[in-house]
């Protein structure tokens, strides 16, 4: 299995986006996250370090400036998605990545203050 480190770049990032309101409530994870043709044309225009902020883990072992070292996106790469820092604490959860889920529930906590979610 593989482990993952967090990536705090991609945390900063997070937050910055959440704090500016660059984020959406509701939407479904399966149809909003980035599909391999999206992450490929987000990089014909972006540095791989952007597209690192995208994802709250880093893979451990995967070479830098692949996209198998960048792994729980959180983010439609424009904004923020409340679903998919959900899919984020779930994924984690499930693998056993303490790191990363106790980072994704963060953000998500953050999210729902800055947006008012009691």
């Amino acid at each position: 299995m593989a482990t993952y480190e967090v990536n705090p770049d991609a945390v900063a990032h997070a937050r910055a986006l959440i704090d500016k309101r660059q984020y959406v409530l509701d939407s479904d994870w399966g149809e909003v996250q980035p599909r391999a043709d999206d992450e490929n044309a987000y990089l014909e225009g972006h540095s791989w370090a952007e597209y690192a902020a995208w994802h709250l883990g880093l893979t451990e072992g995967a070479k830098d400036e692949t996209k198998a070292r960048y792994a729980f996106a959180y983010g439609d790469l424009r904004r923020v998605h409340r679903s998919g820092l959900i899919a984020c604490v779930y994924r984690a959860a499930e693998w056993r990545h303490k790191k990363i889920e106790r980072t994704a529930y963060d953000l998500l906590q953050h999210l729902d203050l800055v947006a008012g979610i009691e």
